[in-house]
């Protein structure tokens, strides 16, 4: 069943309202007409099952049927915070992170970055990769967009550790190393740390970009509270590392039959 993602206004008094793009999406692309079936979500946890009563590109209007449980989200809310890539990677990672499961992406400079920044472009690319998740989120019936965050200096990203509740620092040197810990062996870690207030964390997942980290960024993260692990014995490419990462953590989480 098509859903789409709709301001929280856009859903009172019964009627689901879908305006703009989606509307002529429902209309043109999928045929939509009176008593045709959607879900509507407002990203803020409210999604219902709503009957077309009226279809026309400009707007299309449906009556709310009933609320739905948002059972398709992860208890566990995964940042990936990515090294600015060059080319679309960017795109690749927020399109499959959100499919999998990711709460939101942070965009970051690191020293080997090969792509330059330009900030005058943010706002165009922010638009773009929000659009991206939204398209992802519904095709893989997410309840809620993943937050496409603004671009951050490694100083503003070395801030950012201590505001979750783990974070994990992707360092190929502790691949390389036989005795380097694996995303397993940390989460596990932090949950004999943690007791029973493991539950539902805020976690943030550090990825390098093409050239990956130096020693130095390595050292400065660690520090900063996060914690050196490794994806396994083998070099990915920073458009797959994440999305390794993120699987592991949610399998970890019980998400996928772990834990």
């Amino acid at each position: 069943m098509q859903r789409y993602f709709v301001a929280p206004e856009q859903i009172k008094e019964g009627v689901v309202t879908i305006t703009g793009e989606d509307a002529h999406h429902a209309v043109r692309v999928m045929r939509m007409k009176p008593e045709d079936r959607l879900i509507a979500c407002d990203g803020q946890g409210c999604t219902v099952l709503a009957s077309v009563v009226d279809a026309a590109p400009q707007e299309v209007r449906a009556e709310v049927l009933e609320k739905l449980a948002p059972d398709s989200e992860p208890a566990w809310r995964i940042t990936i915070a990515q090294s600015l890539p060059k080319g679309d990677k960017m795109e690749l990672v927020i399109q499959k992170g959100t499919e999998i499961g990711a709460a939101a992406f942070l965009p970051f400079e690191s020293q080997r970055m090969v792509v330059q920044y330009d900030g005058k472009k943010e706002a165009k690319r922010l638009e773009r990769w929000g659009k991206i998740a939204k398209e992802a989120a519904e095709q893989s019936h997410r309840h809620c967009i993943p937050a496409i965050q603004p671009f951050l200096t490694w100083k503003g990203l070395l801030k950012e550790i201590g505001q979750y509740d783990l974070a994990l620092f992707c360092y190929e040197a502790e691949g390389k190393d036989a005795h380097g810990i694996g995303i397993a062996d940390a989460v596990r870690q932090w949950k004999r740390e943690q007791g029973d207030g493991a539950s539902a964390p805020r976690v943030l997942l550090i990825v390098g970009s093409e050239g990956g980290f130096t020693e130095r960024e390595a050292k400065e993260a660690s520090e900063a509270g996060a914690r050196l692990i490794a994806l396994g014995r083998r070099i990915l490419r920073t458009e797959t590392a994440g999305l390794v990462g993120l699987a592991c953590l949610l399998y970890e989480s019980g998400e996928m039959g772990g834990a």
